[in-house]
């Protein structure tokens, strides 16, 4: 199925499966309309979660039930969705909990995420039911980001180090995402997160053989960006090399316009916390089970205003 095609389900969902690859990796698109309402879905194969984009906002009595066939016939096992603040409680009033937000996502007002895990049921009347968020390792993901803290302690007041970027070109991407497969430190294929995006990397280099690939994917009509750190750092060093290439690609994309970026890392990794605490980022949310790290791992949501559009 290309990109944007429409699916009435219903009768038309045996062909639909048949026509998206349940194997295909990577994220697709799936436009699906009923009566009044009418939903996207993302889709991230390989992680099997779906984002979840409401063209006519507002609450409807089928919306639950649209997203849970959506997801039955996918194999997905998450949704979520951005909303603004206003349309938080519709969601939640479907089952969708609140995981954080994306200061200025919208440019003018924040981003609300919410999302919802699905697990196979008992029966198969209907193989899809609603699990509940139970974020266990809660306790684990603060611990996480208070060791994040302490290291950066001992360097208050240091100015991170000085760091080369430039835009990648094509083969200066893929070839930095052959080494980091084949090294076994990929931490994204870069997946696209939003629709009607620009897409763009830069490598970020120093002396002593520091590089490291950034992917960033911006969203035009809101001014934001989400940021990718390809691979984790190797040592302590290079944790601050990094940290200097994360704020310079922030400084370049306000230079352009950009109000917000964000970025998604795993909840367990100190380093990854560190590097982004040390460039001015926050930590604004958690979204379980919605990264693909040897098995599925949490993110926490980390966000830095670059400007203020008001």
């Amino acid at each position: 199925m290309k990109r944007g095609t429409s699916v009435a389900l219903g009768e038309a969902q045996g062909e639909a499966e048949r026509e998206l690859d349940p194997t295909l990796a990577g994220e697709d698109e799936l436009l699906v309309s009923r009566g009044g309402l009418t939903l996207r879905f993302l889709i991230n194969r390989r992680s099997r979660v779906m984002r979840v984009i409401d063209f006519r906002a507002g609450p409807h009595p089928e919306k639950l039930t649209l997203v849970q066939e959506v997801a039955e016939q996918q194999g997905v096992q998450r949704a979520f969705t951005l909303v603004e603040r206003e349309e938080a409680p519709t969601w939640v009033r479907l089952g969708f909990e609140k995981e954080g937000v994306i200061p200025g996502f919208y440019k003018r007002s924040d981003a609300h995420v919410l999302g919802l895990l699905f697990e196979e049921a008992p029966d198969r009347e209907s193989s899809v039911r609603i699990k509940l968020h139970v974020e266990p390792a809660a306790e684990a993901h603060e611990r996480t980001y208070q060791a994040a803290r302490r290291l950066l302690k001992a360097r208050d007041g240091q100015t991170l180090p000085s760091v080369k970027v430039a835009l990648a070109r094509s083969q200066d991407e893929e070839k930095a995402l052959e080494t980091a497969r084949s090294s076994g430190r990929q931490l994204t294929d870069l997946a696209p997160f939003g629709r009607d995006v620009q897409r763009t990397s830069y490598l970020c280099t120093a002396r002593g053989g520091f590089s490291l690939l950034i992917g960033a994917e911006i969203q035009p009509c809101f001014d934001n960006a989400l940021l990718q750190l390809l691979t984790p750092p190797r040592g302590e060093k290079e944790l601050f090399m990094m940290a200097g290439a994360l704020d310079q690609v922030c400084r370049e994309l306000g230079d352009q316009g950009v109000v917000s970026v964000f970025s998604l890392a795993p909840a367990d990794s100190v380093e990854l916390s560190a590097i982004l605490l040390a460039a001015g980022f926050r930590r604004t949310g958690i979204m379980p089970r919605q990264l693909l790290l040897n098995g599925l791992a949490s993110a926490q949501i980390w966000s830095r205003k670059l400007a203020d559009p008001s």
